[in-house]
């Protein structure tokens, strides 16, 4: 069964766009091949990703290669960047490049784990209640609302500062958990207008459960905007993991972009002059947040017919 795609953002409670049909470029390829053609074409997606995508080979590819630990002592200490020690050295002598390279490794593990349990859960939440409407709705609606009002940031500090297990696995969950109402919201709302559809309430009289019909029907015309979504949960947990780690209550080990703050405040980094210690990870961290909101532009502009540039 064939149903129109939802074009558009994830803009809390924003209703369905219209179809594809309804603002094609003129001569431009159909279907399928209309999604890359666009993709292609728009400079905000293409920026964003490559920036992403050089920081995700950075920190996959160049840890192995430095061997040993990011926290050991290698060096003379506090040096200027040079070409032994590109990012120079901390007051103790460690690497900042490669504390650097094993803390975007670190960074984007949160922002998948985070931005994917909060993902997840909103999107369940979301699509029962808005496809089953009446009670389960006002139910998970008074939940939704219950959570979104929380202060999220004091929640994660006050787990964080009692919680003795204090990795990345916990940090992401507790992240995820506070992260998804918006979403749910969102996700609830796009569900509402498209389970008043024809080939939705075709799909009831053949007998299809509810569960079949929301992740046969509902969901795959939503994927643009679920992917979406998804993107702006990635970088709200990434954000959200290097303010707890420049308060001090990230993990204890390890090392992650927002530690590396904590501890170049925490050394007077700052007054001493070594810009070197706390730049690199400050711009790491905007940098990955940033590109994946331009993408999420991009992609906004790829996915709705009337936001394209032919």
């Amino acid at each position: 069964m064939s149903a129109q795609q939802v074009p558009g953002g994830p803009v809390p409670g924003e209703g369905v766009g219209a179809g594809p049909g309804e603002a094609a470029a003129v001569g431009a390829p159909r279907r399928g091949n209309e999604t890359v053609y666009f993709a292609l074409r728009n400079p905000k997606l293409l920026a964003g990703a490559v920036v992403v995508a050089v920081l995700l080979v950075a920190a996959l590819a160049v840890p192995p290669f430095l061997g040993g630990s990011p926290n050991a002592y290698v060096g003379p200490q506090a040096q200027p960047p040079s070409a032994e020690f590109w990012f120079g050295t901390t007051n103790f002598g460690q690497d900042v490049f490669a504390q650097f390279v094993h803390g975007l490794r670190s960074t984007f593990l949160v922002g998948l784990l985070g931005g994917g349990i909060a993902a997840l859960v909103g999107m369940v939440v979301g699509f029962v209640a808005g496809y089953r409407g009446g009670l389960v709705d006002e139910v998970l609606n008074m939940i939704t609302n219950i959570v979104l009002v929380l202060p999220a940031m004091v929640v994660l500090i006050i787990a964080a500062a009692y919680l003795e297990a204090r990795g990345i696995l916990v940090q992401s969950l507790f992240i995820g958990l506070t992260s998804w109402p918006w979403a749910a919201r969102a996700i609830r709302a796009q569900t509402l207008s498209l389970a008043t559809r024809d080939f939705v309430d075709l799909a009831r009289l053949s007998g299809r459960r509810a569960h079949a019909i929301i992740f046969r029907e509902i969901a795959p015309n939503m994927s643009s905007y679920l992917f979406m979504t998804f993107i702006l949960l990635f970088g709200g947990a990434i954000l959200i993991a290097a303010g707890l780690d420049f308060i001090g209550l990230g993990p204890p080990q390890g090392v992650s972009l927002g530690l590396m703050m904590h501890s170049a405040v925490s050394w007077s980094a700052l007054q001493l002059g070594m810009w070197w210690w706390f730049v690199p990870p400050g711009l790491g961290i905007t940098a990955i947040v940033g590109s994946l909101y331009i993408m999420n532009v991009g992609l906004d502009e790829v996915f709705n017919p009337r936001l394209r540039e032919t």
